[in-house]
């Protein structure tokens, strides 16, 4: 497909990667002239170094013949106007940014109808949702959900003390009895797909589908389980720690923020009074115990500084603080910060970058089994991608251990009628259901590509 990003920040930068890899035909525009020859090195794209809201500019880069135009600058308000131009002079579908938090869900649906816009991106709420989901699955170290919540994945790392570390997939599901699939292994650099003789080492990063009901089960049997967080400690408070205290209080939980900066600190206390606001410098030590850092059930690092996030959630490791999250932009650091002992990181770019692959992939495709959710796993070597099964899929009702499925690939679950199958080779895909696909090193576009 033809896509035009325009806005070319972190989040610009981010799609424009996603959309390459996948081999879309992109134009960067970004008024930067830095920007746009750093773009120009890097990326096999069409560059041009202007404003993504001029009509000269948008009729350079073929407006007119493209497929999706997605709006990413720091305004909200030019992203908007730039999806009116662009749709007004033909492209298909426009997707904005739009971030703050003064236009609500009542005002954002409106605008989207008002400006046919395709999709409106609020990366800092998407982060909160993805670190909320964390929170009320600690034992996780990260939960992707499918079929609106009616299926999830749970990510979990295995250390020397799991009871399950050394046993094969067929002796864990003949000693520990639910109904849930290890579907891939991420193990250092390399990642599996693991079938019943695959032995499970200390280490290793797990990903378990099931109804969370199930994931829950099977770790009360290992006894890892733990209580969803209830006092939770979130260190800076910007977009993100506004977005996921709203969720936190909603939710009945008890939320302490903490910032150096005194105006947000008085604009925080006006917008969410159930919280305790504290002014202060949240690399204090001395400050983070005084506050309760020790009694907390998580602590959540979401400064603007990845460096900062790091370093204080480390501290709050070695305090024994029962989960901790951080906020990492980079993903060089997001990688070294695993390594120095964060098994929970969440990298912004990466979420919105795997929103808009999968918005891409979706209108692609829309006349088959098109991609309805799209997750980038396992430092983004793994996809889980459900797909919505049409009346015309070559391969219904025919049983699983009959198909031809192709090597690194796996059916994880189907979802008929809200209704969760673990999947046995006995089992058929029916049209109507939504199926999920775990798939290494690769890309899918259609339910079919599964199949050699």
């Amino acid at each position: 497909m033809k896509i035009i990003v325009t806005g070319c920040g972190k989040i610009g930068v981010a799609a424009i990667e996603s959309l390459v890899d996948e081999g879309h035909d992109v134009i960067a525009i970004d008024n930067n002239p830095v920007v746009i020859e750093e773009i120009r090195d890097v990326y096999d794209v069409i560059c041009l170094c202007s404003n993504g809201a001029d009509f000269n500019t948008l009729k350079e880069a073929g407006i007119e013949n493209a497929d999706m135009f997605i709006a990413v600058t720091g305004s909200d308000e030019l992203n908007m106007l730039s999806c009116i131009i662009a749709k007004k002079m033909g492209a298909k579908h426009t997707v904005a940014r739009v971030r703050n938090p003064e236009y609500n869900d009542k005002s954002l649906g409106f605008i989207k109808q008002q400006i046919e816009l395709s999709l409106i991106l609020n990366p800092e709420y998407l982060v909160a949702q993805e670190i909320f989901n964390i929170l009320k699955f600690p034992a996780a170290i990260n939960v992707e959900t499918f079929s609106r919540r009616n299926f999830e994945m749970a990510e979990l790392l295995l250390r020397d003390s799991s009871p399950i570390v050394g046993m094969n997939l067929i002796e864990l599901r003949k000693k520990f009895q639910a109904n849930y699939l290890i579907c891939v292994v991420q193990r250092g650099e390399d990642v599996f797909i693991p079938d019943g003789n695959f032995i499970l080492q200390s280490g290793d990063r797990i990903g378990i589908t099931a109804d969370m009901s199930e994931i829950q089960k099977l770790l009360k049997m290992l006894g890892i389980l733990q209580k969803s967080a209830r006092d939770i400690v979130v260190l800076g408070g910007g977009r993100i720690a506004y977005y996921l205290s709203k969720m936190l209080i909603s939710s009945g939980n008890t939320v302490k923020i903490i910032d150096k900066d005194r105006a947000r600190c008085e604009m925080l206390s006006d917008i969410l009074p159930q919280a305790r606001i504290i002014n202060g410098d949240g690399t204090d030590q001395d400050l983070l115990i005084e506050e309760g850092l020790l009694s907390s059930d998580a602590f959540v690092a979401l400064t603007g500084m990845d460096e900062e996030n790091i370093l204080v959630s480390i501290f709050a490791s070695t305090r024994q603080v029962k989960k901790v999250i951080a906020k990492v932009n980079g993903v060089e650091l997001s990688n070294m910060a695993e390594k120095l002992g964060l098994d929970c990181v969440v990298t912004p770019k990466q979420t919105v970058s795997g929103i808009i692959s999968r918005y891409a992939r979706a209108i692609a495709n829309s006349e088959g089994s098109n991609v309805e959710t799209l997750y980038k796993l396992m430092d983004g070597k793994v996809e889980a991608a459900e797909f919505n099964v049409a009346y015309d899929f070559e391969y219904i009702d025919i049983p699983l251990k009959d198909l031809k499925i192709k090597k690194n690939m796996l059916i994880s679950g189907i979802i008929r009628k809200r209704k969760v199958i673990i999947p046995s080779g006995d089992d058929v895909i029916k049209a109507g259901d939504k199926v999920v696909v775990i798939a290494a090193n690769t890309v899918l576009n259609d339910l079919s590509d599964i199949m050699r």
